[in-house]
């Protein structure tokens, strides 16, 4: 079956008749969930096997930023209010073994309640490091702004969705902590010599390189590709997200939509994949948008089709965990942050 490089919303909480034969054409490889999507476990439930049937295969990726704090798409009385990343770094400060322990139990937690709804791919761990004066878009969705600590306490979170049952996607590489503006409203130049680059911002991800999915960042590092963010430049895959860092999982792009790219639709679609990214990710739903999108997005094969496989071959049973106990543990430690 050929399958569409391709990661696509919807736009309610139920498919329309319109959205079904969409996707069943368009045959995506994977869905994205926002808060508009999500009415109660039951209803989610129901969504995601919809979107399931409507490309006939069981095992196609259904994806949300679960990642608590200001980004947490499962809100309201149905779900419990998960802590931002920055929670557990306080916690590193203290004891950087119970951090460990605490930001994987959390993972593990969420990553049960996201296999129950369908959910089997959460957008987590955030492992950018912020600066000093970069913008709060990352802000407490870091760990810390200690690269090592990042990584260790991302491995924890890699750690717990892959024991969940779920994958994870880190993000947003190769680093938008550095960054002085929001890549949702402009687009972000970073100045800093690569050098430092690799020292700092790109660390993290290279220690964390055997995860199964990355998401990319709509940020220009001027001193690799002054003409380009990384989403679409083919210099900063190659030779510092292939290259230097070593990821070779599955590359998605973040959002399409945001507004630090330029052009249609689908010439932002087309820049991302001869940038080489494997897919492309497109957020808000729109019928007549997504149907942009598509046109412009290839079939999957060669390196795309074997990462993109191979990360789905990482979802394995969830493993037996005492959840409550663990959630205890969480809500204990971090009442004493």
């Amino acid at each position: 079956m050929s399958v569409r490089a391709a990661i696509l919303g919807c736009e309610g909480q139920e498919l329309t008749a319109e959205e079904r034969a969409f996707f069943r054409d368009a045959n995506p490889w994977g869905f994205i969930l926002f808060q508009r999507n999500c009415g109660s476990p039951e209803q989610l439930r129901k969504l995601t096997a919809d979107l399931r049937e409507s490309v006939g295969r069981t095992n196609v990726p259904i994806l949300i930023d679960q990642e608590g704090g200001r980004v947490q798409r499962l809100r309201g009385e149905h779900w419990k209010k998960r802590p931002a990343a920055a929670s557990f770094g306080a916690i590193n400060r203290q004891n950087p073994t119970a951090a460990r322990e605490l930001t994987y139990d959390n993972a593990r937690v969420m990553a049960e309640e996201l296999r129950d709804l369908g959910i089997n791919v959460d957008c987590v761990p955030c492992i950018d490091v912020p600066i000093e004066g970069s913008h709060d878009i990352i802000g407490d969705r870091a760990f810390a702004r200690d690269p090592w600590v990042v990584a260790s306490l991302g491995q924890a979170v890699i750690d717990g969705m892959l024991d969940g049952g779920v994958l994870p996607v880190i993000k947003h590489m190769p680093g938008h902590g550095r960054a002085r503006a929001d890549s949702h409203l402009e687009l972000p130049v970073v100045d800093t010599l690569r050098t430092e680059l690799e020292r700092s911002d790109f660390a993290p991800f290279r220690a964390l390189a055997h995860a199964p999915l990355a998401m990319s960042a709509h940020v220009v590092y001027s001193d690799i590709d002054a003409s380009a963010p990384a989403t679409a430049s083919k210099r900063v895959v190659d030779e510092i997200i292939r290259g230097f860092i070593g990821f070779d999982g599955a590359l998605m792009t973040d959002d399409l939509t945001m507004r630090a790219l330029k052009g249609s639709l689908a010439d932002r679609t087309r820049a991302a994949i001869a940038a080489g990214c494997d897919l492309v990710l497109h957020c808000k739903g729109g019928i007549a948008d997504m149907r942009d999108v598509a046109a412009a997005t290839p079939i999957l094969s060669g390196k795309a089709l074997e990462r993109t496989s191979r990360a789905l071959s990482c979802l394995k049973p969830s493993k037996p965990f005492a959840i409550a106990e663990a959630q205890s543990r969480v809500d204990q430690a971090l009442a004493q942050v």
